[in-house]
């Protein structure tokens, strides 16, 4: 397994078939709500390749000089288990202290509130509907 970080075309190719298959095939997301308007040439993503196979991912967005936002972390069903989004999250993590970011936040699903809360996250506020479905606002400083 390997893991890259950029705003490469093809890491976005490789993201995009990673969320397509989870969120849209599998959980059956609305295509429309899943690739939005936040996919451009200077989106971060981090990947995680079996050999040619893109596996897991999550993405990386800029809220303001101090905070980043991470989302759309999604594995594909038969590589759970194995850390990789522990791992894509790290990573865009690191990438992020590199930038001299000090704090991300995240829109998690109310399932994935513990899986932060392990990476030293916090939640803000209440859940609320994003795109249908139940969300909760965490945050970690670095």
């Amino acid at each position: 397994m390997k893991t890259e970080i950029g705003n490469e075309i093809y890491l976005r190719a490789a993201s995009c078939y990673v969320r397509m298959n989870v969120f849209v095939i599998e959980r059956h997301l609305a295509i429309a709500d899943e690739f939005d308007d936040q996919d451009t040439a200077e989106t971060i993503y981090s990947v995680v390749f079996d050999e040619l196979t893109p596996v897991a991912t999550a993405r990386l967005l800029i809220e303001n000089e101090k905070t980043v936002r991470i989302g759309r972390v999604a594995t594909l069903n038969e590589y759970r288990g194995k850390n990789l989004g522990r791992e894509v999250v790290s990573g865009l993590e690191a990438f992020a202290i590199e930038q001299g970011y000090q704090r991300s936040l995240v829109h998690a699903e109310l399932t994935a509130e513990l899986f932060y809360q392990k990476m030293g996250y916090s939640r803000v506020g209440e859940p609320y509907d994003e795109d249908g479905v139940d969300c909760v606002t965490l945050t970690k400083a670095f």
